[in-house]
């Protein structure tokens, strides 16, 4: 290994352990989890986090982003979400005194560098596949045209567990483009005892 090799390899070292430290200023424990959430980072690959409600997915993600200082968008998946709703939607605008009305382009949530797609089995699979074509081209298509998104691109998906009433489950296609699927678990009692304190 080179002499300029070694030292990339330590910059990004110290770069992971700041980052951890920053993280658990916010996040008790979940170190493992943690620990995986920056490997897909690095990777720049997609993680999908499985865990009941309660235990800090959305917090965890929302810290990634500020620390570090990515844009960040939260889009809660619900039963009446659309895809439009995710993607963007072309709007009709007024043109001024005597010019044609145009249509234009309004994004959404999609266009940021971090996103949380938050319970994301609880929305049919129409609109958990907006998200097939941005995971996997980095591009959205409406009405035809195709906007590339922001360099990095990562979507941190949340979901409850499928035994959940109101839940629909992922299909393949969405599954194969995580790069790690993430179950997340209770803390244990010293690190309860320490979200308590």
């Amino acid at each position: 290994m080179s002499e300029k090799s070694v030292k990339q390899w330590e910059k990004v070292q110290e770069k992971v352990a700041a980052l951890r430290k920053e993280i658990a200023r916010v996040i008790v424990g979940q170190t493992k989890i943690i620990d995986e959430m920056l490997v897909a980072l690095l990777c720049k690959g997609h993680c999908l986090i499985v865990g009941v409600p309660g235990l800090a997915k959305t917090l965890l993600v929302s810290t990634f982003s500020e620390i570090l200082g990515l844009s960040f968008r939260r889009i809660q998946f619900t039963p009446d979400l659309m895809p439009m709703d995710i993607t963007g939607t072309e709007i009709l605008q007024e043109g001024e005194a005597g010019s044609r009305r145009r249509f234009e382009f309004a994004p959404g949530p999609i266009f940021a560098n971090l996103i949380l797609a938050d319970e994301i089995n609880r929305t049919p699979p129409k609109t958990q596949a907006a998200l097939l074509e941005a995971m996997q081209e980095k591009q959205v298509t409406v009405s035809g045209k195709t906007m590339r998104l922001d360099e990095p691109f990562i979507v941190f998906a949340t979901q409850n567990p499928i035994e959940h009433e109101g839940t629909y489950p992922l299909p393949e296609a969405q599954l194969d483009r995580f790069f790690f699927n993430l179950l997340i678990d209770y803390p244990d009692t010293s690190e309860e005892k320490e979200i308590v304190l």
